[in-house]
Parts: structure tokens; C-alpha cells; sequence
């Protein structure tokens, strides 16, 4: 008998209106341990959306978010950022002057807060240090960790954000575009990365580039005009009627 997947973070009729417009119309969404969770859609579709208000950059108008078995609802981004959840961004949001160990130590560093030793100079702290060392390492920028990180390729770019979200030790990883204006040679190099972490978290990617949405995902969400038309596995979803004529081009 298969076991169900471990239930991280639930989104269950999850509703946004910006005045008369209906962003989000009660979307359902489960991100479970060991699987990639892909929302797909055109533009307007309300992905974007959706993945900012389960990261709390944006408020429910209804609807209930839970986050480890607890209602995350009306908590707070940085609070549910402490509590496991890590974002990126469709935008580059490293620090380019600093390099890339320094943007990787300062993302482990909000780890383990210590306001008490103000006086202490966070260079120093090994904990942070060490520990970005090891995300580095796993994230394959080790090699250029002493490089300025605006010196890097837009594709370690991305990596080094991926980077700094993991050094959060986050269990549940929201991934808004991270393939966006990447090379085939950086986004095989991503896909790979991205499934090596599926194993240790529950992972959200929202993506346009539907070759490499079929080929990493375990369960995919589809959404027109704020609304769910489709979910379920990568087969099912590509011989879905609905999906073929609004989004993937059939007549």
C-alpha cells in the first residue's frame, strides 16, 4: 500500500479581489514533501497572485492558509518565513556588491538571531558561515563563492537566489519564474538542482516554459482567469481537454 505524501502547507479556497477584479477565485492547493507543484497558466492567469498570497505579501480576501498544521492566515510574511516557508523572486533579489559567501552567510545568518550580541561583528558568526558553505556547495556555486555576485551569469544568479532562500531552512520552497531568461545549458543545470531538493522540502514552481514543467513535476495546477480549469499529474493534465484549447494550443 502506497502512503500519502506528507502534507506541508495547504491552501484551501483561497480568494483575492482587487476591487471588481477577481484575482484568485477559490483555489485549492496542497504542497506535500517530496513533490514539485507546478501552477501554470497564461498571463493574468493569477499565479503570480496565488504564490504571494501563500507567502503573506498579500492578504486573503477568503479563504485559509495552514503551514505545518497550523493556520497561517492572518500571520505575518516574516513570521511565516521563521516558521519554514522560503520565496523566490521573479527579479534577482541578491545584494550585487557583496559576494556571493556574503549573500549566502546573510540569509543563514537570520537563522539564528542574536540581538543581544549587537557588539559582535556578524562576519565572525561560523554558524552562518559554515552553513552557507554547505549551501554553496550543494548548490554548485562553491567555485565562485569570493566572486562580487553582480558578476555573476543570470543563471547563477538564480542559483545564488535558490541559494540564499535555502540557507533559510525552509521546509516549504516557493519558486516564482526561476528559469526565466535562462539558456538551455543553465536551465538543465537548474532542473537538476531543483530535483535534488525534492526529497528534503515541499516545492511550489510557478513557470511559462512548459518543457521543463512536464519534465520536474509531480503535480500540476492549471489556472485561467484566476480560476483552477485542471490539476493532477503531468499526463493527465497534457491530455486534459480543457487545458489543450485554453493553454496548450489545441483547437
Amino acid at each position: 500500500m502506497t502512503s500519502q505524501p506528507q502534507l506541508i502547507m495547504r491552501g484551501m479556497q483561497l480568494t483575492k479581489r482587487w476591487g471588481g477584479l477577481l484575482a484568485v477565485n477559490a483555489v485549492d492547493i496542497d504542497l506535500c514533501l517530496g513533490q514539485i507543484h507546478a501552477v501554470i497558466g497564461t498571463n493574468g492567469a493569477g499565479k503570480s497572485t496565488l504564490i504571494n498570497l501563500l507567502s503573506g505579501e498579500i492578504s486573503l480576501s477568503a479563504g485559509q492558509i495552514d503551514l505545518l498544521g497550523q493556520d497561517v492566515t492572518h500571520i505575518s510574511q516574516p513570521v511565516r518565513a521563521k516558521m519554514g516557508l522560503g520565496k523566490s523572486y521573479q527579479r534577482n533579489t541578491i545584494f550585487p556588491e557583496l559576494s556571493v559567501l556574503e549573500n549566502c552567510r546573510l540569509a543563514a545568518q537570520s537563522r539564528l538571531e542574536k540581538p543581544w550580541h549587537f557588539w559582535q561583528n556578524g562576519q565572525q558568526c561560523q554558524f552562518s558561515h559554515d552553513y552557507a558553505l554547505q549551501i554553496l556547495e550543494k548548490t554548485g556555486l562553491k567555485e565562485v563563492l569570493k566572486r562580487q555576485a553582480g558578476l555573476l551569469s543570470h543563471g547563477q544568479k538564480r542559483q545564488l537566489e535558490v541559494a540564499m532562500c535555502l540557507a533559510t531552512n525552509p521546509k516549504v520552497l516557493l519558486l516564482d519564474e526561476p528559469l526565466a531568461g535562462m539558456g538551455a545549458d543553465e536551465t538543465e543545470r537548474m532542473l537538476n538542482f531543483l530535483m535534488s531538493l525534492r526529497n528534503d522540502h515541499a516545492m511550489m514552481l510557478v513557470e511559462h516554459d512548459m518543457d521543463a514543467v512536464f519534465k520536474v513535476a509531480d503535480v500540476i495546477t492549471v489556472m485561467v482567469n484566476g480560476s483552477v480549469i485542471a490539476k493532477g499529474t503531468p499526463d493527465q493534465v497534457r491530455s486534459d481537454p480543457q487545458v489543450q484549447t485554453a493553454y496548450l494550443g489545441a483547437e
